[in-house]
């Protein structure tokens, strides 16, 4: 499988390239496809705002019942604007009671709510081998921000759980150590450099090459992206829902951007990015890289603010 590294430029001598992926990160505005709201004449809501808030409220208070009754591992929502339904995706570990379960609540909450199955488990992307490893684990680098004017680096919550120090190679040495990780209900994490060497903020490209990280912004639906992990590369695709809620075996994450992008084993904490907005790490999906997939990530603006962390 694909693999690829990138060597920090400028820093001192013995410090370790952890780099898969290497950026620095800014929040700023940034412009995005909306669809316009209606119009109200003299202070009254007109006939299609006020449908338009009755089924934004429907699809919220489906949203509500599945989060309270249907806390099962191997299911994810979403809300799909384009249908105004929830979609509920099983994967194939959802049998029996817990399927019978599934179905009783999507029935009772009527056409607001859809039922897909995937033929692959919904999973996080951790795996051994290259990239950013700790003991056994291999994960990919995010972006690399700074925190309290000391440099660090951005990647998934669940990979900060199971690695506190953090190396280039397998049995190299300690080259970062994970300061902060949250997980489940959100998934970032932030390790520490030890060397205090500064980074470049960059990610690989698709073809070769790199681009420059100047900012982190919200993504928006059907925004083209693209995703960097240590075992599959760079890959393509679109954002196709927004706060989507997914439930792994260690617990509920909320809050995070559906893309069609693949991904496989060890590209857990990797970037999805637009030109040079950061806009998501890597949580987790189904599927793979030969024939397809669902993938969730992460928002960076949100990580950030609740890291403190920011561009050097």
């Amino acid at each position: 499988m694909k693999t690829f590294r990138l060597t920090v430029r400028g820093a001192p001598a013995g410090a370790v390239a952890l780099a898969v992926v290497l950026a620095v990160v800014v929040l700023v505005p940034r412009a995005q496809a909306s669809p316009a709201s209606p119009a109200a004449e003299g202070g009254r809501a007109t006939a299609g705002s006020s449908r338009g808030a009755d089924a934004s409220a429907r699809l919220a208070g489906a949203r509500r019942a599945l989060d309270r009754r249907v806390a099962i591992p191997g299911t994810a929502w979403v809300t799909d604007p384009g249908t105004r339904r929830v979609v509920v995706t099983a994967d194939p570990t959802v049998t029996g009671a817990r399927l019978a379960r599934l179905n009783e609540v999507a029935a009772r909450l009527g056409d607001a709510v859809t039922v897909r199955r995937s033929t692959t488990r919904l999973t996080r992307f951790l795996a051994g081998g290259d990239g950013i490893r700790g003991g056994s684990v291999r994960c990919t680098l995010g972006f690399n921000v700074v925190k309290d004017g000391r440099p660090a680096f951005l990647t998934a919550g669940h990979c900060g759980k199971a690695v506190a120090e953090w190396s280039g190679t397998g049995g190299g040495p300690r080259a970062a150590v994970t300061e902060t990780s949250v997980f489940p209900g959100h998934d970032y994490a932030l390790a520490r450099y030890t060397d205090g060497a500064a980074r470049r903020s960059e990610v690989a490209l698709r073809g070769g090459g790199t681009r420059a990280i100047t900012r982190a912004g919200d993504a928006y639906l059907g925004e083209a992206v693209q995703r960097g992990g240590s075992t599959t590369g760079v890959h393509a695709g679109r954002v196709t829902g927004l706060d989507a809620t997914v439930n792994y075996a260690e617990g509920r994450v909320t809050g995070l951007i559906e893309t069609d992008v693949c991904a496989e084993p060890g590209d857990s904490g990797g970037p999805l990015f637009d030109g040079g907005t950061a806009l998501g790490i890597t949580s987790g999906g189904s599927g793979d890289c030969a024939s397809g997939g669902k993938t969730y990530y992460q928002p960076v603006p949100r990580a950030l603010r609740a890291l403190g962390a920011g561009i050097g």
